[in-house]
């Protein structure tokens, strides 16, 4: 980054900063994605995306992102999507991430950058709160007839 400033903001930030090339080769690993995924930079620099997608997700993953790669437009820009994603020792997360398209001095895309948070805690908290609903529900029906 040529911003020394914007550099430390990434470098520093609280949510996981991963930068991807147009193959899907990481390229930028920031501490929060080390601290988030289990793997450090030295690690992840280099490696394929498959190291943050689930195995069963990654042939749906693989053909958006080449479809973004080839058109240079993505339908996520601006939202925030919620994911399954795999840590280093295998257990998956859940986490919500925004995703922003970058480009050469052409306009040509260079590659991808996503912005993670670990949405775990909370994904099961309404996943507890949901079923506890249910129940709740059946019961009250139960005791209606």
């Amino acid at each position: 980054m040529d911003d020394p400033v914007l550099a430390e903001i990434v470098r520093g930030a609280g949510d996981a900063v991963i930068v991807a090339d147009p193959d899907g080769a990481i390229t930028y690993w920031n501490a929060a994605a080390e601290a988030m995924f289990g793997r450090s930079a030295d690690e992840a620099v280099g490696a394929s995306l498959d190291v943050v997608v689930p195995e069963g997700l990654r042939q749906r993953h693989w053909e958006g992102f080449r479809h973004t790669m080839a058109t240079g437009e993505t339908k996520y820009g601006g939202q925030t999507l919620a994911v399954p994603a795999v840590r280093a020792d295998g257990e998956r997360i859940s986490v919500e991430f925004t995703v922003a398209l970058l480009r050469d001095a052409t306009g040509a895309v260079s590659g991808i950058a996503a912005i993670m948070r670990d949405v775990t805690a909370a994904w099961e908290e309404r996943r507890a709160l949901a079923r506890r609903v249910r129940e709740l529900e059946s019961e009250l029906a139960a005791l209606r007839q």
